[in-house]
């Protein structure tokens, strides 16, 4: 048996060994499909709003320190890793890269020396950047000072913290090409289409992933966990499909956090961060090629969600009483007592898309730890909602919010303590 496994790992090695040396490096230039409002801006400045828009700055800044100098952590189930500084520094950023190597990892996810990244670094996104906007994104940078932070060491599980082995990883799920066009569609739904498959890298958050990291949306199309919050599927209705929406009302949510009327988005958690640090800042017609390409993404239905074991039909009523007298004393005086909501002040728990996914961890972690709508140009002074972990117990949590989605038309599934408990993990956002 000791024999078949050395065996193994030594043909895996040769296996890895023949990828990284022999895998063949795309080197196709591509060419963006045009934005109108940017194609006049010089090459920085075109750079820099591509940058903006895949939120670099966010994930390569630590709270509190130098911007792009890296250093932030980002969990995952394999392990933490640290994104690495990207600032002009010569020893510990990029300001020994040409820009040949930059784009070598946005599109074959390859740093200098043919080091393979992890896709954490969302290649498999970027890979779609055209060769003329990944070099207008490294001019960009280039007049980001250096600071002279360095690196933090991945703290991943055995055997993720392998490298070698992403060779494999790479062979079974990974194919470097740029967008292509598609003819069958407008030019701005082509331009959506490259921003949200690109650069905007929007399933590398909102598509579920497979053991081993990779998106598996063509066998389940749900949403993704990421940093212990749900990132809803786009393409579900009932999660973050926008289907039925105007394009302007996908680019009010995009750019304010917030929209209300016909219909009714909030954006909170993670997305609240992007919406703060890079779609507010996105170009108004960018937003709109955005809104043409979600809507046109094929509807599909929300899954069954399993039958829970934990709670009876006899203790339903039970829970839903306390859970009753739970809103009353703590979520009625800003939700309304029939979760109609008061405006942009406190959404509306009725009807709420939030409330009713099967996915329960995000309302979970709202009244956990609560939170605050990003603070835009549109909305500048949003209102936020407190923690309740100090307060409340993990069965008054649960059965305020099995109260909550089974009430005023809502039907979901009942929480239970221990989701609760599972909740109470990760970043605090």
């Amino acid at each position: 048996m000791k024999l078949r496994i050395t065996l193994l790992v030594v043909l895996l090695c040769l296996v890895a060994a023949a990828a990284l040396l022999f895998w063949p490096r795309d080197h196709q230039a591509g060419e963006a499909p045009p934005s109108l409002s940017t194609a006049q801006l010089d090459t920085v400045a075109r750079g820099r709003a591509l940058v903006t828009l895949g939120d670099c700055e966010g994930c390569h800044t630590v709270r509190g320190g130098a911007a792009f100098a890296g250093g932030r952590s980002i969990p995952t189930p394999f392990g933490t890793f640290f994104s690495p500084n990207i600032t002009q520094d010569a020893q510990y950023g990029i300001g020994s890269w040409s820009a040949d190597d930059f784009w070598s990892a946005l599109h074959n996810g390859y740093a200098p020396g043919r080091k393979l990244l992890y896709p954490t670094f969302p290649y498999t996104n970027f890979t779609k950047i055209s060769r003329a906007d990944s070099d207008a994104m490294f001019a960009y940078l280039k007049t980001i000072a250096a600071v002279q932070v360095a690196n933090r060491e991945h703290r991943l599980k055995f055997p993720y913290s392998q490298r070698w082995l992403l060779a494999i990883w790479r062979g079974l799920f990974f194919t470097p090409g740029v967008y292509a066009s598609d003819t069958q569609h407008t030019a701005e739904w082509n331009r959506g289409a490259y921003l949200v498959q690109g650069v905007a890298h929007c399933s590398a958050c909102h598509e579920a992933r497979n053991a081993l990291g990779a998106v598996r949306s063509k066998d389940n199309p749900s949403g993704g966990l990421v940093l212990s919050w749900y990132a809803p599927s786009l393409s579900v209705p009932a999660e973050a499909g926008v289907q039925t929406w105007s394009e302007a009302d996908i680019a009010q949510l995009l750019r304010a956090g917030i929209v209300t009327g016909d219909h009714q988005g909030y954006t909170f958690g993670p997305m609240a961060e992007v919406v703060f640090e890079s779609l507010q800042h996105t170009d108004a017609v960018d937003l709109r090629a955005i809104g043409v390409y979600l809507k046109s993404l094929p509807v599909i239905a929300a899954q069954t969600q399993p039958s829970r074991v934990g709670l009876t039909p006899a203790s339903i009523p039970i829970v839903m009483s306390n859970g009753q007298q739970v809103y009353k004393d703590n979520c009625a005086r800003c939700h309304g007592e029939q979760g109609e909501g008061q405006s942009t002040a406190a959404p509306p728990l009725k009807n709420s898309r939030i409330v009713s996914m099967n996915h329960s961890v995000n309302v979970v972690r709202m009244v956990l730890y609560g939170g605050y709508a990003p603070g835009t140009e549109l909305n500048p002074r949003p209102f936020g909602m407190p923690p309740f972990y100090p307060t409340l117990t993990s069965e008054q949590i649960a059965s305020v919010l099995t109260y909550i989605r089974a009430s005023w038309g809502n039907s979901a599934p009942p929480i239970l303590p221990d989701d609760v408990e599972a909740g109470m993990t990760g970043p605090l956002w």
